[in-house]
């Protein structure tokens, strides 16, 4: 339902918005939308149709035989994708995820032609430190839902008033609700300028970024480009590793000698990453060729489920998610990843966020020659952990190093509560 009348930029807008999402778009009375960089409110709302039509596609689920392993060597596994087929087909309530995302003020504006989502909390504490925090893949803004009211409203949670932030949530290009690239172009440079955009567009005149997975090499293009009124970035997937062990992981060559203990893990647990990412190089080679994805939901969700962590391929925090149907910790649940998946269903938006790793040409985990101040997390389970040696080189302007007793590569999904102790604590001397 649309409330105000549109000009013909705006049905544009919309029109792409439509497409990526199905969702529908409502200003407040009186809003107009005539400026090119107008700013929208943005409500969820998908029709019941879709929901009948994702549940009958589940239940007709034509599935293939059972893997001839007893683990998950060959991919997820066909008892695990039936039970969760089960659940998704009939108990789950994808209004609830819905009724989260419209408690928090979402909006979309055009920047470089294409229509962004994003959420954007201000927090009633005063000189509040505006934030933007960037998901990942198979990620999406719900990735961070849990972090919201932690950080824009501290003092509910145990910190301090000079804790908060204002926090901007955007949807990548290509995924959830911002709008599909129709041209190339659009990697983690170009989102990274974007962001720039925005946080100026929303008029924000210092602030700090922070993300993981493609995240993390987003706010990394952010700190080489270090945009007007960018103080700092924060990773918790930091790209540290130094160019002699970057070539040899990538040519299969005998380990750098020198390295210490802690190197020596780090190119260990980096060696095991790159032996599973085999999806990570088909997306990078042939993202077009992934229609199942975007005709079967199950297809889809085993798509989405089969990555890895550094305990296991499917990740460990995942698949015991599913298995998981409350948290009182904050710990992931089996509606949580069922929330994320069928965000990907509904916005038909499996192959167009895989395009990404198509887009994207650099070096994954080598350091990128990053000046501005820089905090950095690291999480056990996240693909390897950043040793501080390579850190400190890799990061001259280090605000924070610290690494974090639990919690993996979707640190904000899987553990909030010191997700945000991080956040707070590497931010503190930029308030």
């Amino acid at each position: 339902m649309i409330s105000i009348s549109l000009t013909p930029t705006r049905r544009e807008v919309l029109a792409a918005a439509a497409g990526a999402g199905a969702a529908s778009l409502m200003a407040g009375a009186g809003c107009s939308a005539t400026a090119e960089n107008s700013i929208q409110p943005f409500t969820v709302s998908f029709p019941e149709e879709a929901l009948i039509d994702l549940r009958r596609r589940v239940a007709a689920t034509r599935w293939p035989e059972r893997e001839t392993v007893k683990d998950t060597s060959q991919g997820v596994q066909l008892a695990t994708m039936q039970q969760l087929a089960r659940y998704w087909g009939t108990d789950y309530d994808w209004r609830k995820a819905e009724a989260k995302l419209n408690a928090l003020p979402q909006f979309i504006t055009e920047i470089d032609g294409l229509p962004i989502h994003f959420i954007h909390v201000r927090s009633n504490h005063h000189n509040a430190l505006p934030l933007i925090v960037t998901h990942g893949w198979p990620g999406s803004v719900i990735e961070q839902l849990k972090i919201v009211d932690p950080l824009t409203n501290p003092t509910a949670h145990g910190a301090a008033a000079s804790d908060a932030f204002d926090l901007v949530i955007p949807s990548m290009p290509g995924y959830g609700f911002s709008g599909k690239p129709t041209t190339t172009g659009w990697g983690p440079e170009r989102i990274g300028r974007a962001w720039a955009e925005l946080m100026k567009r929303l008029g924000y005149t210092r602030y700090v970024a922070q993300g993981g997975d493609w995240g993390a090499f987003v706010v990394d293009q952010m700190g080489l480009q270090a945009p007007a009124g960018l103080l700092a970035i924060h990773t918790n997937m930091p790209a540290t590793v130094p160019a002699d062990v970057d070539k040899a992981l990538q040519t299969g060559g005998p380990m750098p000698s020198g390295l210490s203990a802690d190197e020596q893990r780090a190119y260990e647990q980096l060696v095991r990453t790159f032996k599973q990412v085999d999806y990570a190089r088909y997306m990078a080679a042939r993202p077009q060729t992934l229609y199942g994805i975007a005709d079967s939901p199950v297809g889809l969700a085993a798509w989405l489920l089969d990555h890895n962590d550094a305990d296991g391929q499917p990740a460990a925090a995942v698949a015991a998610a599913l298995n998981r149907t409350t948290s009182a910790t904050g710990e992931l649940t089996r509606d949580e990843i069922l929330d994320n998946i069928t965000l990907y269903w509904l916005t038909n938006t499996g192959v167009s966020a895989s395009r990404l790793y198509w887009e994207y040409k650099g070096g994954f985990f080598n350091a990128k020659g990053i000046t501005i101040p820089v905090a950095v997390s690291v999480f056990p389970g996240e693909q390897y952990e950043a040793p501080r040696s390579w850190t400190e080189r890799a990061y001259p302007g280090l605000l924070y190093y610290n690494q974090v007793d639990k919690g993996g590569h979707f640190a904000a999904w899987e553990q909030p509560q010191l997700f945000t102790e991080e956040i707070r604590t590497a931010f503190r001397p930029l308030h």
